[in-house]
């Protein structure tokens, strides 16, 4: 006859139970996905309102001819540069077939910092070929 068979060490059985649990131990989490900050335009009294909602033209008109002029579809971004800023215009269409208008501008310093929207877009005006 045949003995019943021996239950195997506790050593053998807990070995696969005691790796799961290492190899859970080394899992990480995964961060939540964040989506980049976006920035709201906003309209003061500050003076965003002499380039927000306005067409090229008014653009020249108030600053002069861009020094950088790119078309990307029916949109397009109008660069007015400086001795103290650069402004970053961006001119969208309202509707299919409407002349782009301003929906959006950004200011930097030369070096790429930062800078004040409505103080760049005063500091604009006042250049040379604007008048």
């Amino acid at each position: 006859m045949h003995a019943p068979p021996r239950p195997a060490p506790l050593i053998a059985r807990l070995l696969p139970l005691g790796l799961a649990m290492a190899l859970a131990a080394c899992a990480t989490t995964p961060l939540p996905q964040t989506s980049a900050p976006t920035r709201t335009p906003i309209l003061s009294g500050a003076g965003l309102e002499r380039v927000m909602g306005k067409n090229a033209r008014a653009l020249q008109g108030l600053f002069g001819s861009p020094d950088l002029d790119v078309r990307e579809g029916t949109a397009r971004k109008l660069q007015y540069a400086g001795p103290i800023c650069v402004l970053d215009a961006y001119l969208y269409p309202p509707a299919a077939g409407r002349e782009p208008l301003v929906r959006y501008i950004d200011a930097r310093t030369p070096a790429g910092d930062d800078f004040d929207r409505a103080s760049c877009i005063a500091a604009l005006s006042r250049r040379a070929e604007a008048r």
